[in-house]
């Protein structure tokens, strides 16, 4: 009698993996969604922060980088295809140069920087 239970009580696979029984139905399509909820939040990050012009090969701009802990600044300038990072240290240089704009600390201690 043992014998016929098992037999009668086994399922395919597809019978178990689609049963109205199986407590994951709910919860299968969790991951999909999780997707879909994670590109939807970098696209409103990039349409916030205005960085569609990372990828545009036409576009220029210049950021101001500084970094909390150690005062230590960083200007990213991109300009068509091209993007070149600069570190800005407290150390002294002499030489001939071409004067590019001018950089302002406002008191509310943003900086801004005006190109010439």
């Amino acid at each position: 009698m043992t014998r016929r239970r098992i037999r009668e009580s086994r399922k395919s696979f597809g019978e178990q993996a689609f049963g109205d029984d199986d407590p994951m139905n709910g919860v299968a399509n969790l991951f999909d969604i999780g997707l879909v909820f994670i590109v939807g939040l970098i696209m409103a990050l990039f349409s916030i922060y205005h960085l569609q012009d990372l990828f545009s090969e036409t576009s220029s701009f210049t950021m101001i980088k500084q970094n909390a802990q150690n005062q230590e600044m960083e200007i990213i300038t991109k300009q068509g295809k091209k993007i070149k990072a600069m570190k800005v240290t407290k150390d002294s240089v002499q030489g001939k140069g071409q004067r590019l704009g001018t950089a302002y600390k406002l008191e509310d201690g943003s900086m801004v920087y005006v190109p010439e």
